[in-house]
């Protein structure tokens, strides 16, 4: 069995005062707290380095954490080690003759697995093994929702992996690590959601996945996983390459348009072979003239083939790009980057891009180390966050490698996704 510190458990008396010390006094982040109804109490984490501090609010009397409080005050209640089989370290401790408190695992905060050890056998401490909950497994089906005289078609172009500190900023990892867990490499898994407008218009596709074009380094540093990608989703919701009238770019990051060229017997050429693309001309300068933040981002290969195939339609500033499709300029990310809006009657979705590339990023401070104007970024978010919980716009999430889209709530203080896709 090998075990690892996963946090300490501290009871405290006065959940108030505990905060003005941690977070106040020491500057420590405090996570938003979890009620735990099996044991009655209220979960506080703070995060501290690789490991963390779990402050314990009673929420009923009987409840252990407030024996615990009446009868030694408050303190170190327990201490936590994280094992990758809670069955199995059971199992081993119980042939060993060790006592529990716990003979089977029982749900614990964060949907973990935990049972405790007596303090009798720990020499008077009370240890909690515990089996943190599986990572959810992405899901990228394709997705089809009427969306008033719309329908939305949310595809994928396959998984793929960028650094887990640029994805978050200045965020820290012990709070970003618990929403995208890093690989060994600190990468976090992210997926690629182009979005299908159909309307009597047409067929507009915003946004195109990475495509097939990556060399092996390429495909080694990103994890591309190209098992399932747009080809399978265009097919699997009823359309092909040869179906997308529009193809419309948020911006011209390799996986945001890289799908829109393909290789065939060496030469490029555009993937939709009907399709008009449509790209602001601000984008297409900054894409076409790199420098050296952006460059590794801005791969000539998958945009200056349209336009020399002549299918490209230059546009200038915030647009209507279709009826009842318009764009509106964000900046931050890049210095053109734009978000997709979708309006039917008095119903809004909104395809955020990298604005919102993932549900963690509706927090106001969660802005990515990539972006090259993260005050820009900040300012647009601030007021684009608090007018989609206020009209209630669908947002679709880009990056998210679990939600494709959701309305975003407020309760009691704090922002959620309800998830719709």
């Amino acid at each position: 069995m090998k075990a690892v510190l996963d946090h300490v458990g501290i009871a405290v008396r006065d959940i108030d005062a505990a905060l003005a010390f941690y977070r106040d006094a020491l500057g420590l982040e405090i996570e938003e707290p979890e009620e735990v109804a099996s044991q009655r109490v209220r979960a506080h984490f703070v995060p501290v380095g690789a490991s963390a501090l779990e402050l314990l609010e009673p929420t009923g009397d009987g409840s252990v954490i407030a024996k615990y409080v009446e009868k030694r005050g408050p303190g170190i209640h327990h201490i936590t080690l994280r094992v990758e089989d809670l069955q199995a370290a059971l199992d081993h401790l119980k042939a060993l003759g060790v006592r529990l408190v716990d003979q089977e695992p029982r749900p614990g905060a964060e949907g973990a697995l935990v049972a405790f050890i007596h303090p009798s056998a720990a020499h008077g401490v009370l240890v909690e093994l515990k089996q943190p909950a599986p990572a959810a497994r992405t899901a990228l089906e394709t997705q089809r929702i009427a969306f008033g005289r719309f329908d939305l078609v949310t595809l994928h172009d396959g998984l793929f992996r960028l650094d887990g500190g640029a994805m978050f900023g200045v965020v820290p990892r012990p709070l970003w690590e618990k929403k995208a867990p890093p690989d060994d490499r600190n990468r976090i898994q992210l997926s690629m959601r182009p979005l299908v407008v159909e309307a009597d218009w047409g067929r507009m596709i915003i946004d195109c996945g990475a495509g097939d074009k990556m060399d092996a380094k390429a495909r080694d540093i990103y994890a591309f996983e190209r098992a399932r990608h747009l080809d399978h989703s265009l097919a699997d919701a009823g359309l092909s390459p040869d179906s997308i009238d529009i193809a419309l770019a948020t911006h011209l990051h390799f996986d945001h348009f890289g799908g829109a060229t393909v290789r065939e017997d060496g030469a490029l050429r555009p993937r939709f072979a009907r399709a008009r693309h449509a790209i602001r001309a601000a984008e297409w300068e900054d894409a076409a003239h790199p420098h050296e933040r952006n460059r590794a981002s801005y791969l000539p290969d998958d945009f200056l083939p349209l336009e020399r195939a002549g299918v490209v339609d230059f546009f200038e500033g915030d647009e209507t790009i279709r009826p009842g499709v318009r764009v509106v300029r964000t900046g931050g990310h890049t210095g053109q980057h734009q978000i997709v809006f979708v309006e039917s009657g008095d119903r809004t979705a909104v395809f955020t891009a990298d604005l919102l590339p993932t549900t963690a990023h509706i927090q106001d401070a969660w802005v990515m180390g990539y972006d090259l104007f993260p005050m820009e970024t900040l300012a647009f978010k601030k007021r684009f966050v608090r007018e989609a919980i206020e009209r209630e716009y669908l947002i679709f999430f880009e990056h998210d490698p679990l939600v494709a889209a959701g309305y975003i709530r407020e309760r009691e203080g704090q922002r959620i996704v309800e998830q719709v896709l």
